[in-house]
């Protein structure tokens, strides 16, 4: 078959049927494989799996920017329903006829490794039950971006709020912070019923592959070849030796210099001078300029490739009714660029999130040299190294955000803003620990886990645990309940714990940069361009850094990340 007779972009494909898929699978199938035509035969799978990918992902932009979008969320069923199950069959029989061939083409090492593993984990009867997981994804989406609430006159999107947080009048916090909980507590009977059949669905899904647990299903299905369960154990027992005193001598300071007998949750994001919150910008068309001019600074290959999506259409940035909330960078594998998506209402977290979505948008850029769509996808990446791209951009473009080199803030704005970006960092690192552990609990107790409340019995005690400094008294029930806002534990199970790790690694290249700026960019920009094509530790020492989370590491880390904390202090204060 002509293989270059497929469309470029999916379009026109959307609403194929599988029957005019399934011909470019056969003649995959029929081919005679040797040495010399697996180079061709690779590209041609490429060819057909980067378009039912790009259909995917066009879907999942699609119902997450418009939740009200009944028609895309019709032909995305649809697609699920009949496309997705055949299309993994099809893909199996592919994956398959390449293993048992013997042959091992060049850079493809490490995928050939993955696709042993999706081999392993293969089962034709949960490809209707892997569907029905993402439905359930979508019906937790579609909750949450339906959330509004009336404040200041008006009905705003939930997610709005979250900017009162930054507010100097506590009592307006106060108000902001119980509406949010109130309103996503209105959802408690939809969200106990859709967490029952997640759960179910999860642990049947793994044991039709032979896995006690979804836990030991899952980790294979992430490609965790490099750290076991354990391994991440030790990791939250090493945040809780290493980061949280520190992060609780931060909530210390905070608290003093609030005046406040205790730290509330509404008073963890406000500005401890009493200054109101940063505004880096009043328009859509300004945060990308802006952020742009911070990317040319990093490198000036990063600005113009912002510059091509910016002139492309690939952001999505504002906030607005019926938008999911929350932010990411998609691939679309067919054309060869990413997209990003976000919800930007004006304060500075949407530059730190254009940052992060901006390393991950640039992890596509420079692995699109590579000719394989199993070399590149955003699947077959490492997540743990996927995110030292974003994270380590937040950090490699913090020097920039002046308006000096055309970002969006004066000197002291830039140092406040840099200390609340390490600040919360290092009190990221014990809320990533808790996600972590929870999720670590619900599946060693997949049985009771299917009963919501017991999921929120077992986060309170991890917010004893690893945020002490948080005083929730009289709101048992706020607390308890604090996870169900995070979408990773219904969408993505156990994506969390890539980020405490990549954040280390993270912070292990801007420590570079500190010392060499543009031999650490480099490192870093040679290591993404490897792809998926080198396992974890070989990843993390392109970019100069170990892959490594025990506590002497994190050690290292914080003490950093507080010592420049200290030398931003005077400046953020005018001095």
């Amino acid at each position: 078959m002509d293989f270059a007779t497929l469309p470029t972009d999916r379009r026109e494909a959307r609403a194929w049927p599988w029957a005019r898929f399934a011909p470019y699978y056969d003649d995959l199938l029929a081919r005679e494989l040797t040495a010399a035509n697996v180079d061709a035969w690779l590209a041609d799978w490429t060819t057909v799996a980067s378009l039912l990918d790009e259909i995917n992902t066009r879907f999942t932009v699609a119902t997450t920017a418009n939740t009200a979008d009944a028609e895309s969320e019709r032909l995305y069923q649809t697609f699920l329903d009949e496309v997705v199950p055949q299309q993994m069959a099809a893909e199996q029989r592919v994956k398959q006829k390449l293993l048992e061939s013997g042959l091992e083409p060049e850079g493809f090492a490490m995928p050939l490794k993955k696709l042993r593993t999706e081999a392993v984990l293969y089962r034709e009867e949960n490809l209707p039950l892997l569907a029905d997981l993402r439905k359930l994804g979508l019906e937790y989406e579609k909750i949450a971006g339906a959330r509004t609430a009336e404040w200041d006159g008006s009905v705003r999107p939930l997610v709005q709020l979250a900017a009162v947080l930054e507010e100097p009048d506590r009592d307006r916090r106060e108000r902001a912070f119980r509406l949010m909980r109130a309103r996503i507590q209105q959802d408690a009977p939809a969200l106990a019923d859709l967490w029952r059949r997640t759960i179910t669905l999860r642990a049947r899904i793994a044991a039709n592959a032979g896995f006690p647990s979804f836990r030991e299903y899952r980790w294979q299905q992430l490609f965790r070849f490099d750290y076991t369960p354990d391994d991440a154990k030790r990791f939250q027992a090493a945040i809780e030796e290493a980061v949280v005193p520190a992060a609780t001598r931060l909530f210390e300071k905070r608290r003093q210099r609030l005046g406040l007998s205790s730290l509330r949750p509404w008073d963890v994001s406000v500005d401890t001078s009493g200054r109101p919150p940063l505004h880096p910008y009043d328009t859509i068309e300004e945060l990308e300029s802006r952020t742009s001019a911070i990317f040319s600074q990093v490198d000036p290959a990063f600005g113009a490739d912002f510059e091509t999506m910016r002139a492309e259409g690939l952001l999505d940035l504002d906030s607005r009714e019926n938008k999911a909330p929350g932010g990411y960078s998609l691939e679309y594998t067919v054309v060869r660029r990413p997209m990003i998506y976000a919800n930007s209402v004006g304060i500075h977290d949407d530059v730190q999130t254009l940052l992060h979505e901006g390393g991950h948008a640039f992890h596509a850029f420079e692995t699109a040299h590579l000719p394989y769509l199993q070399q590149h996808s955003e699947q077959m990446v490492p997540m743990e190294f996927a995110e030292v791209a974003s994270m380590g951009m937040e950090l490699l473009g913090s020097p920039f955000l002046t308006r000096e080199h055309g970002g969006f803030y004066s000197q002291a704005e830039a140092a406040r803003a840099r200390i609340d970006h390490l600040t919360s960092n290092i009190q990221f690192w014990p809320y990533m620990a808790m996600i972590d552990a929870l999720q670590h609990w619900i599946h060693e107790h997949e049985g009771e886990a299917a009963d919501i409340e017991r999921v929120d019995e077992q986060w309170a005690a991890l917010e004893d645990r690893f945020r002490p400094a948080w005083d929730w008294s009289g709101m048992d029930q706020e607390k308890r309940t604090f996870w169900r806002r995070q979408g990773h534990v219904w969408v993505d199970p156990f994506y969390y714990v890539e980020y405490g790790m990549a954040q280390l690694g993270a912070v292990q290249v801007w420590a570079n940069s500190l010392r060499d700026y543009h031999g650490a960019v480099a490192a870093y920009r040679h290591a993404l361009s490897l792809g998926a094509t080198a396992p974890l530790p070989e990843l993390f020492a392109a970019a100069g850094a170990r892959f490594r989370f025990d506590a002497e590491t994190l050690g290292e880390a914080v003490a950093l990340m507080e010592r420049v904390i200290g030398e931003l202090e005077p400046i953020a204060q005018g001095n």
